[in-house]
């Protein structure tokens, strides 16, 4: 891929710098941006410790990986669309006596209008994803391919059904069929689910130079260098509006229609969609294509501000034809991005009461968290958090107007398959604020395989502590959410 200032492209520095800033002024917690015009990457940007290498999750943007492999399924002859999904998992259909889930079609689960809501399947204990889609037991029910009904499981079925027809992992058979032929990253790999099956709904790693070549693939209609490698009518039908995605029609980013595993937006673009903020924004009428990857989990404002800005800002303002140079503010772009850093807490660095509660231990009072006690001790730039639960003393260390890296303290969550424990000890940044006078606030973002937050406010008055923990995390962490109040006993 190619780099040229934005102006060589027809698009400002001084938008993409206002753009980068109201990202940070909205404190979003974003970890890599990358802007392409044409064959030309114009802005590409690392929130430190985030870096152009790194493996990253990309949650429910995996979805629209099986959407092409599904495609190339179809290619291939080895499905037909319109197929009942029955006839691929005969067994697992037979015990469902649900007349609409018995007849939903591939086409109907790649439109999400399946039959059934999906069951959580994460604290159910099953030993088969697979066969706990096929024995859902809820008894609402709708024909399927008429509604539109986010359902998760169900496109995890269809990456189950890609390598339960090709004998590969959805990610080999996707690696033989364009993958390769793209540069996509050797080093990208998925996680697991129970029954061995690929977590194909949400657990793709790859880089984000990975994930704006896939972009560009569909935008392209199935084509690379000049050739056909996916048939045009199906990558064209796949990022069309052919279902009402919600039931409100308004202009939000997400209410333009949805296609094949691939969400519709603003301006006649397209664009693949992960928690937290996963996402690959393709706008065909102009070329151009965001990638941005984060983790806004529990900030529900967070993809308006990506999104509709980057239309503001940059989309609607792009020229057809090459802008005079910028130097001054394109200096500006690039010194901003060599100083982004993962975001912090945000307040004071000191406080008087970091003295008056530095090295006291404080008993705490049943708390659904099970944490027996707490201390906190202070230095120049940090401190650290001690504190004991059911697994025994563990620390959190910190900085103020800054990230300290280190392993979150506690053991039994998953690896490499969800849901299954393990020793593992996960990749974290913390950081601290003072957010008044005696109250501290403590952030812990996970970076690893799993993506998490944790915020921890501590209000200090006298000799006795309240405390209220809010982690935002997919299945890890419920040990750390809940109130507790606790008395200083040295």
């Amino acid at each position: 891929m190619n780099y040229c200032t934005p102006e060589k492209m027809g698009i400002s520095s001084e938008n993409i710098l206002k753009y980068l800033k109201t990202l940070e002024d909205r404190r979003l917690a974003t970890h890599d941006v990358i802007i392409m015009r044409g064959d030309n990457i114009v802005c590409e940007a690392y929130w430190k410790p985030f870096h152009k290498d790194f493996l990253h999750r990309m949650y429910s943007v995996t979805k629209s990986f099986v959407g092409i492999a599904v495609g190339f399924l179809e290619q291939d002859g080895l499905i037909e669309l319109d197929d009942e999904i029955a006839k691929y998992f005969p067994e697992e259909m037979a015990a469902q006596t649900d007349e609409n889930m018995r007849h939903q079609t591939i086409r109907n689960m790649l439109m999400m209008s399946t039959a059934k809501i999906e069951r959580y399947w994460f604290t159910s204990g099953c030993t088969d994803r697979v066969k706990y889609y096929f024995e859902n037991d809820n008894k609402e029910s709708r024909p399927a391919g008429t509604i539109f009904q986010y359902d998760s499981t169900g496109s995890f079925v269809l990456g189950a059904l890609v390598e339960r027809l090709t004998g590969k992992t959805l990610l080999d058979y996707l690696r033989e069929k364009f993958l390769d032929k793209i540069g996509f990253s050797k080093e990208a790999y998925m996680l697991k689910c129970p029954g061995g099956h690929s977590w194909s709904d949400s657990a793709l790693l790859c880089t984000p130079a990975d994930l704006l070549k896939v972009a560009k693939f569909m935008m392209n209609k199935g084509k690379w260098n000049g050739g056909q490698i996916l048939n045009e009518k199906y990558a064209t039908d796949a990022t069309s509006d052919l279902i009402t995605c919600t039931s409100i029609n308004d202009c939000q980013f997400e209410s333009h229609g949805y296609g094949y595993l691939i969400w519709r937006t603003h301006d006649n673009s397209f664009f693949f969609n992960g928690m937290g903020c996963q996402l690959a924004v393709c706008v065909p009428d102009k070329d151009m294509i965001l990638i941005y990857n984060a983790d806004n989990q529990g900030k529900t404002y967070a993809k308006d501000i990506i999104i509709d800005n980057f239309f503001d800002m940059i989309v609607r303002t792009a020229e057809d034809e090459e802008l005079p140079e910028n130097m001054e503010a394109n200096k500006k772009l690039n010194d901003m991005i060599e100083n982004l850093t993962l975001a912090v807490a945000i307040g004071e660095k000191s406080s008087p009461t970091a003295d008056k509660i530095n090295g006291k231990t404080y008993k705490m009072d049943y708390n659904p968290m099970g944490i027996e006690k707490i201390k906190f001790t202070f230095d120049a730039d940090g401190g650290v958090f001690h504190y004991t639960n059911e697994q025994g003393d563990k620390e959190i260390p910190f900085k103020f107007g800054e990230n300290a890296f280190h392993k979150f303290p506690q053991e039994g969550y998953s690896d490499m398959v969800g849901t299954e424990k393990s020793g593992i000890l996960y990749d974290c940044a913390s950081s601290a604020a003072w957010i008044r006078e005696n109250v501290l606030q403590l952030k812990v973002q996970v970076i690893d395989k799993y993506f998490g937050n944790l915020h921890a406010v501590f209000n200090f008055r006298n000799d006795i502590v309240g405390v209220r923990m809010n982690k935002i995390a997919e299945n890890f962490m419920n040990e750390y959410h809940g109130y507790a109040g606790g008395k200083a006993i040295d």
